[in-house]
């Protein structure tokens, strides 16, 4: 039986591993659920952090999201699953002795839960005619819609986006957006919908006409990606430059 157990789960892992790197971009994601009565002591030791790395010139990047249920979200691009495997901090632990744990022992008391997963950037998926990148510039302003499904829905729901994105490109929609998928680590099986916008009203302003563009045939075409969701959450949130990081050059 342990045997039988060990099969089905390698297959498993050999499955995700294929359908992942056959995919985009896979990105290392860790979130952080922040108290709301820690997030500015949180920030603080945040930016101290970024300080170190930049004095111990640490050789790594990340992108930071914050969002409006005090998620914050550090997202470093990787190649593959050995990236797992490493211990990036490893050297800068070592130089900086007892002040790094003492940083972390300061993070630990911000939040009661933390953990790390991967989603993958879907180009097939993703609307962004002018080329697909995850910043634009004055455009920090960020509409996420995470769609959950059942795994038994996968195919249906991908169609359902597919129908999206055509819908969108045959109307020429000026609404771009980037697509991601859930990967190892997630709790759930979702996708993400990222929407880049200068400020909360010019995300109102862009939605609306929108909304005129596609016209009300637009419903029948959404259905095809709710009929097969199982909850949807909508989430704003922003690119937070100032809490991300990327090595000296």
């Amino acid at each position: 039986m342990k045997t039988i157990k060990k099969t089905i789960f390698s297959a498993i892992i050999l499955c995700l591993v294929i359908n992942l790197s056959s995919a985009q971009q896979m990105y290392w994601v860790h979130q952080d659920n922040v108290k709301p009565s820690t997030f500015m002591e949180y920030e603080k030791i945040a930016k101290e952090f970024n300080a170190a790395c930049v004095e111990y010139n640490f050789q790594g990047k990340w992108l930071t999201t914050t969002m409006d249920d005090f998620r914050y979200l550090y997202v470093s691009p990787i190649e593959n699953f050995a990236t797992l495997d490493e211990r990036p901090f490893a050297d800068m632990a070592k130089a900086m002795g007892e002040d790094f744990g003492k940083l972390f022992e300061r993070f630990d008391q911000c939040y009661d839960s933390h953990f790390d997963y991967i989603i993958v950037l879907s180009n097939e998926l993703s609307y962004m005619p002018d080329g697909i990148t995850q910043t634009q510039e004055g455009q920090d302003y960020r509409d996420f819609y995470f769609i959950h499904y059942l795994p038994k829905d996968h195919q249906k729901i991908k169609e359902g986006m597919q129908a999206v994105k055509e819908m969108y490109t045959s109307k020429g929609s000026k609404n771009h957006y980037r697509v991601y998928h859930s990967g190892f680590g997630a709790a759930e099986n979702y996708y993400m919908v990222a929407m880049s916008s200068k400020d909360a009203i010019d995300s109102a302003t862009k939605s609306e006409e929108n909304k005129k563009l596609l016209g009300p045939e637009r419903y029948d075409t959404f259905m095809k990606v709710m009929n097969y969701a199982t909850k949807v959450e909508e989430v704003t949130g922003e690119i937070r430059r100032d809490l991300s990081y990327s090595p000296k050059e």
